[in-house]
């Protein structure tokens, strides 16, 4: 599974991941201590997106996603 390079590209790409079928998507997150790398995927088990970052300024924006994602979860929008 290739890795996403480019944050936008990512993020708008799992978000209409979530929004295509919210009951299957699942954001995850794994931090490498050892690399210090930070990697996110996000899935429905058809499609996979990867990113993985050494950067800590990536931090905010991934902190982002998540609560953007989040949000969509819990809106009562059909």
């Amino acid at each position: 599974m290739p890795y996403i390079e480019n944050w936008n590209e990512f993020a708008s790409a799992a978000e209409a991941l979530y929004l295509e079928n919210p009951l299957r998507c699942r954001l995850v997150m794994k931090y490498r201590h050892k690399d210090g790398q930070l990697t996110v995927k996000c899935t429905d088990d058809k499609v996979c997106l990867l990113y993985k970052t050494e950067n800590s300024q990536d931090i905010k924006r991934i902190e982002k996603l998540n609560s953007q994602m989040m949000r969509h979860m819990t809106s009562d929008e059909d």
